[in-house]
């Protein structure tokens, strides 16, 4: 990676410098492997605080770590520390989401609900509410809950939902058989076993 300084009434001294420039060699592993970056680092001072300011432009982004502290050493270690975040917020997002079309049109999308912390082994597939144009259409929410919880009784169960949520899907201990537990208005529970 090629790192150019811009000091203004400050300069990295040559230990600190090579320090920092080994951090940065280490952020540019994890930034696309193809073609060279450039990182631009602005030094400063502001009566007794010194600011380093790093620039890299990575994924068409432009992504900036900034640091200040009264030592220098230090200014620069939290300037490539809040960069390092920013990179791998990035990188994982960048990653995660897929950039390729489908041929022959678009097809139904299938994506995932969020879950909540609940260990409720059921499945469940919901539809969203109909459009009313042909472009958009229905989304099919899956919710995979195959990680290895185990089944619950259903005193157990009421323990989890505590008082925050309204019903919980689990998977019975006993007859190994979905049941959903809800509370009533009144503070009763009914249960729907299938």
């Amino acid at each position: 990676m090629k790192i150019s300084y811009t000091g203004r009434h400050e300069e990295l001294p040559a230990k600190q410098r090579a320090k920092f420039e080994a951090k940065i060699q280490k952020l540019s592993k994890m930034l696309d492997r193809r073609g060279e970056r450039e990182a631009h680092v602005i030094v400063t001072q502001e009566r007794f605080l010194r600011k380093v300011e790093i620039t890299v432009n990575a994924w068409d982004h432009a992504l900036v770590g900034i640091g200040s502290n009264a030592d220098l050493g230090m200014a620069a270690s939290e300037a490539v520390e809040r960069l390092e975040k920013q990179i791998l917020k990035l990188r994982n997002k960048f990653r995660d989401t897929k950039r390729h079309k489908e041929k022959g049109g678009e097809p139904e999308r299938v994506e995932k609900a969020p879950v909540r912390q609940t260990k409720s082994p059921a499945k469940i597939s919901a539809k969203s509410a109909s459009a009313p144009a042909g472009k958009n259409r229905h989304k099919v929410y899956r919710v995979d809950h195959g990680d290895g919880n185990k089944p619950m009784t259903l005193e157990e169960a009421m323990l989890e939902m505590e008082t925050s949520q309204d019903y919980m899907v689990y998977r019975d201990a006993q007859t190994d058989r979905v049941s959903v537990l809800m509370r009533r208005p009144d503070g009763h529970f009914d249960l729907i076993e299938s």
